[in-house]
């Protein structure tokens, strides 16, 4: 049955307004002086990837201080934050090239199953650790960062070109084909003892950029079907959260990790055209329902509030239960937390996925930065900037991270610079993978509809044309 008229004008509306919710053109100091809670933000986080990287390897540890071993997830990070500080001049375009193509030149003799890689692999000897699984999804974040690189480097130059060549052939070896035994859908990871999970990746979550690549493929594509498999779970989290109608996922990681690198403002699939929204929305809608979570604070946590907030998955005091305020309650370790039933929330925060929410509500995460730092200072915010989660409720005086961790680190870096010039979307939208995986997902709208009719020219104009700022702005 056929829409009338006025849900076609709403659905476009609502379209429209979810690209233009950035905040307006200005100039490199009206947005130093206008952004006070993000001077000097970004800085740190690039660091943590250009100081801490293996010097033979080009590696970068999965956490700091004290790890030996690399996530292949962080490692897509990294490459997106070389890129970062080759625009930004924090380093020499040369410098970031060079750091780059090493970074390359081992994850094409690093152990992989059939072009996916293993979730852990160790810095000197690339051998997996632990029993560590192949997985799609981490893989698929560090193809996001390949990206990048490859669209970033567009030069002549023999290295340059060199750069290019590697990352196609990192692109083109992925075989996603293998990577779904119960086709169309894509499983969960891969061990070495058991095999395939016997669950898939479906249902709205941190996947989507995964999904993407796969159908986008050129060499190991799924069929569009894939896209329908993994939408289909989604019947299950579409409601009313918190006031707020969308997709929910209770951990912010899960809103924001496939949009560090897609552009998902202003175009949507059937699933987003039929709710007459784009994810992009809806993580605007999730960050903010989260927010009014922290104010209800439902289990009266210590600190809770309008702009104390940030619930994903992070590190966490460990598994025990300690008093709070008269009431015995139990904490984890490393957990996904969230603001629904399906996530626990002990009462530790993650202040980078606040970061990392900044380009879908930009108010409330600048002054969510600002009352973070104010209140803890450097108990949670030191040479890498923020560190990766706290807990004001646990014993005493509260429990403090002192742990730096890339995938977190690095998602709140690229969209921060996001945020600030569209970089890193805009380089992503070059892709043709990307963009056949979109077009064949069944997305539509928007940049898409003019994607591959013309490229973009020089890469400032490139995030000019992204965020409407001046071309060059710093």
């Amino acid at each position: 049955m056929s829409r009338p008229p006025c849900r076609w004008w709403l659905i476009g509306a609502a379209l429209f307004l979810s690209s233009a919710c950035l905040p307006p053109a200005r100039s490199c100091a009206a947005e130093t002086a206008g952004s006070a809670a993000l001077v000097g933000l970004e800085r740190p986080m690039f660091e943590y990837f250009w100081e801490n990287a293996d010097p033979r390897t080009g590696l970068i540890p999965d956490r700091v201080p004290s790890s030996a071993y690399a996530s292949i997830a962080g490692l897509g990070f990294g490459l997106t934050a070389y890129v970062i500080g080759a625009e930004r001049h924090y380093v020499t375009r040369a410098a970031a090239l060079a750091r780059a193509l090493e970074l390359l030149r081992t994850l094409s003799r690093a152990p992989a199953q059939h072009g996916i890689f293993y979730h852990f692999i160790d810095l000197e000897t690339l051998r997996p650790t632990w029993d560590s699984d192949v997985s799609p999804v981490d893989s698929s974040f560090l193809f996001g960062g390949v990206i990048v690189a490859e669209s970033y480097f567009d030069g002549p130059s023999a290295q340059e070109r060199q750069l290019r060549a590697l990352a196609q052939r990192l692109l083109d070896r992925a075989d996603w084909q293998w990577a779904a035994p119960r086709p169309p859908a894509i499983a969960m990871d891969w061990g070495r003892r058991r095999g395939f999970a016997d669950y898939d990746w479906i249902g709205y979550n941190e996947a989507m950029l995964m999904y993407i690549l796969a159908i986008g493929s050129r060499t190991h594509p799924l069929p569009a079907a894939a896209w329908s498999a993994y939408t289909a779970g989604y019947r299950r989290s579409w409601g009313v959260h918190q006031g707020y109608r969308y997709l929910g996922f209770g951990p912010l990681f899960g809103h924001e990790f496939s949009q560090v690198w897609i552009d998902f403002r202003g175009i949507a699939d059937p699933f987003m055209r039929a709710h007459g929204i784009d994810y992009f929305i809806n993580s605007r809608r999730a960050v903010l329902a989260q927010r009014r979570y922290a104010i209800e604070d439902p289990d009266r946590w210590r600190d809770y509030g309008a702009d104390i907030w940030g619930l994903s998955a992070s590190d966490g005091p460990g598994d025990e239960r300690s008093e709070v305020d008269g009431t015995v309650r139990k904490f984890w370790g490393y957990e996904a937390r969230g603001d629904d039933g399906d996530a626990p929330d002990d009462g530790t925060l993650a202040p980078l996925a606040v970061v990392a929410a900044l380009p879908f509500a930009p108010q409330r995460v600048e002054a969510a930065i600002t009352e973070l730092k104010a209140r803890f200072g450097a108990r949670i915010y030191g040479r890498y900037g923020f560190v990766d989660a706290f807990n004001p409720s646990f014993g005493r005086s509260g429990w403090f991270d002192h742990a730096y961790v890339a995938i977190d680190t690095g998602a709140a870096l690229a969209m921060l610079e996001n945020y600030r010039s569209g970089l890193i979307w805009n380089l992503a939208r070059r892709n043709h993978e990307i963009v056949r995986g979109l077009r064949r997902a069944g997305f539509s709208g928007g940049w898409l509809t003019a994607a591959g009719t013309a490229q973009a020219p020089a890469r400032h104009a490139r995030a000019a044309a992204t965020s409407g700022r001046p071309a060059g702005s710093r």
